[in-house]
């Protein structure tokens, strides 16, 4: 009847009055049944249970062969990394395919696990059984930012695998733009050659990557030089893009050789194409490059912008929802340490602030007190273009993680203030005490250097002093003996006149 609620109404609404916390309560995640599904979802409390249940933090799953390290690698699950990194995780086993943890994170992008191998002092720069290192899967799978990463730990920037592919080979042949701009700049060499001869350009002119080939030959020494290098097979790379029947290549080589160089000097700026288009608020070419997988979304330029960075700065409003809604990342920072917001608040576009502060919450730079609630909100991995998969963490989860990550700050900043007291108990020396005591010890002996110069300078003024006056007493007695020799006025009058009248006379 109207007016009266059903049954199964009337209990739920006495399941709520009886658990009035429940809706606000979050959604617990399900119980991991292994060790690695607990670090592909990033579930850490899970994984500290299995952990002291007596499962090894090394144990293979038995269908992929991956370590729960690999796991975390593969998944972003960031915070599951550090604490198997703190429990003694083996870095240097491998799967079947001789991948260790960097491999995974390069194949999937993870910069801050490539980031956290880094500082944890993992080799980055180790073969897979193909002979492939990091770098080369990074710039296969087009991850510039975390190549950046790769390359900044020290690795050999032109190391090559098996088949004499460098990196730049992999950059070219798979058409990663971004990744191929990075490896020039950091040296990597234009002319090397692999097994079958073929330099950059020729793979990326055999699959037809335009803006690639654009950017080889823009940068290499001459043009003969690029477009008439020739493989072990005797081919240029005008004979593979003809092979192939890649049109465009051979449209622009033609429009090479008919102009000679002046069109290569029209496309100096190709650099950066997504950059180029962000910034004149070209959406049909930003959807074309990315599409093509030419760049990424997140994509860096020489000065550690991306897309946004660009769009934001012009006042492209639509730009800026095409992209986030692509996933573009709003809290990367340039080099200058500014984000999309901060360069549209420095050239006064006050929509795109407006509606990049409601994507990115507070300002960037306010502070806030470590015991405000909201601290934790902020402060995320600088530059992190991760991709997630499996790892599905919402925002108060990733709160929650900062939060124990901070707690182990505190817990182990007590320990080192513990330990350090015990030390000095024992009679040892902390190196900053020993360097204090050095220093003080510089210091005591340069004031009594200085002290020493003091009374030097204070023996020499009073010698001079003395000098000086037996000088005044010298002076005095010479004017004396003056005034005695010296003749009277009236002496000397008499003495000119007489003479005046003798020559008169």
């Amino acid at each position: 009847q109207p007016g009266i609620e059903s049954l199964p109404t009337l209990l739920s609404h006495f399941s709520e009055l009886a658990s009035p916390c429940s809706s606000a309560e979050r959604p617990k995640k399900p119980k991991c049944k292994t060790i690695h599904e607990a670090v592909r979802t990033g579930n850490i409390k899970q994984l500290d249970e299995i952990v002291t249940f007596g499962v090894s933090v090394n144990e293979v799953d038995p269908v992929y062969k991956f370590t729960p390290l690999h796991w975390a690698a593969h998944s972003g699950s960031l915070e599951c990394l550090h604490w198997l990194l703190w429990h003694g995780a083996d870095q240097t086993v491998v799967t079947v395919r001789g991948w260790t943890a960097a491999h995974l994170a390069a194949i999937r992008g993870q910069d801050a696990c490539m980031q956290a191998l880094h500082l944890n002092a993992v080799n980055l720069g180790l073969p897979d059984d193909l002979g492939c290192t990091p770098a080369h899967l990074a710039a296969t799978h087009g991850h510039s930012f975390t190549l950046q990463t790769i390359l900044r730990s020290g690795v050999d920037v032109n190391a090559s695998d098996k088949n004499d592919w460098k990196p730049i080979h992999n950059a070219a042949f798979y058409g990663r733009l971004g990744c191929l701009q990075l490896l020039v700049r950091w040296g990597a060499t234009l002319d090397d050659a692999d097994k079958d001869g073929n330099l950059p350009v020729h793979l990326a002119a055999m699959e037809g990557h335009l803006h690639c080939f654009k950017y080889l030959v823009s940068k290499m020494p001459t043009l003969v030089h690029s477009l008439k290098a020739r493989n072990d097979h005797g081919e240029t790379p005008r004979d593979l893009a003809t092979r192939f029947y890649k049109e465009n290549i051979l449209v622009y080589m033609d429009s090479l050789e008919e102009d000679d160089d002046s069109s290569l000097d029209e496309e100096e700026n190709l650099s950066f194409p997504g950059h180029d288009a962000a910034f004149r608020g070209d959406v049909d070419t930003l959807r074309m490059l990315l599409e093509n997988k030419i760049i990424g979304v997140n994509e860096r330029d020489d000065r550690g912008s991306t897309l946004l960075h660009k769009a934001a700065g012009q006042g492209h409003l639509h730009v800026l929802e095409w992209l986030i809604n692509r996933e573009a990342d709003c809290n990367i920072a340039n080099d200058a340490g500014e984000t999309p917001k901060d360069v549209a608040k420095r050239f006064a576009q006050l929509a795109v602030v407006a509606y990049l502060k409601n994507k990115m919450g507070n300002d960037s730079d306010l502070e806030i007190d470590i015991k405000d609630p909201t601290f934790f909100e902020h402060h995320g991995v600088e530059g992190s273009t991760d991709s997630k998969g499996d790892l599905k963490e919402n925002k108060q989860e990733k709160i929650d993680a900062r939060e124990r990550a901070y707690q182990k700050v505190e817990e182990l900043q007590g320990l080192l203030e513990m330990a350090i007291s015990n030390f000095k108990q024992l009679g040892g020396i902390t190196p900053q005490e020993r360097q204090a005591k050095l220093e003080e010890k510089r210091l005591e002996r340069t004031v009594s250097e200085l002290n020493e110069q003091l009374e030097y300078e204070q023996m020499r003024r009073e010698k001079l002093e003395a000098q000086l006056d037996e000088a005044r007493a010298e002076i005095g007695k010479l004017k004396k003996l003056q005034e005695k020799t010296e003749l009277p006025s009236t002496h000397k009058v008499s003495v000119v006149s007489i003479i005046f009248v003798l020559d008169k006379l």
